[in-house]
């Protein structure tokens, strides 16, 4: 709802105090940036599809960007560097890579609303760990709106909704959620089950899965 993809069938959706009902599309695609689970890539260079956020980008910026996602050795690493083809949907490269590419692009539009739609949910550990590096550096300076079910993502949040069958059930920082010892408390002794029987907990809040 808040890029406008669905409006709300009751109450409002407000941004700064307005109803997004009554904001331009054009005016909130220009200020949110989103992030989801299945990447879309353009059958292009790595190139055009991080200039697709941000077309007047220099080189310098763009580059900056990739490095602020984790991916700009990665490209270097790569024959054609940015001018490397990702051929259709980004198949020629690996999920995580395909996510820290669209954080990079997303860093280069600099929104002021980011949207994290399970961003790190189908990756392998050392991928979530880049990327969960990299959206603390994306995250830093505007608001975002994060929906995960691995809570490594969410961890730090200001406010965490917790969600059960479309209601809303709890809500509170980790720390307060924790301590109602409810559904949040239990999804994430078993997330994290291993670590705590290890009694590794102080550092849990800054270490993915």
């Amino acid at each position: 709802m808040i890029p406008r993809l669905y409006d709300p069938t009751s109450g409002r959706v407000l941004l700064d105090g307005h109803d997004i009902r009554d904001l331009t599309l054009d005016s909130l695609s220009a200020n949110i940036g989103m992030v989801t689970q299945e990447t879309f890539l353009f059958y292009d260079t790595i190139r055009a599809n991080l200039l697709y956020a941000n077309p007047n980008a220099s080189n310098e910026q763009m580059i900056a960007a990739a490095k602020a996602a984790n991916i700009h050795e990665f490209i270097m690493d790569l024959d054609d560097g940015y001018d490397t083809v990702v051929g259709e949907r980004g198949y020629r490269l690996s999920g995580g890579e395909r996510q820290r590419i669209a954080i990079a692009r997303v860093i280069l539009k600099d929104p002021r609303i980011l949207v994290l739609d399970e961003a790190t949910s189908s990756l392998d550990s050392l991928s979530e760990a880049l990327i969960q590096e990299a959206l603390q550096r994306v995250m830093k300076g505007r608001t975002s709106l994060v929906i995960a079910h691995r809570l490594s993502t969410i961890l730090a949040a200001d406010v965490i909704l917790v969600m059960q069958h479309g209601r809303l059930v709890e809500q509170g920082t980790h720390g307060e959620l924790l301590a109602q010892n409810g559904l949040y408390a239990s999804l994430y002794e078993t997330q994290f089950k291993p670590e705590l029987q290890g009694n590794n907990v102080t550092s849990l809040a800054f270490q993915p899965e």
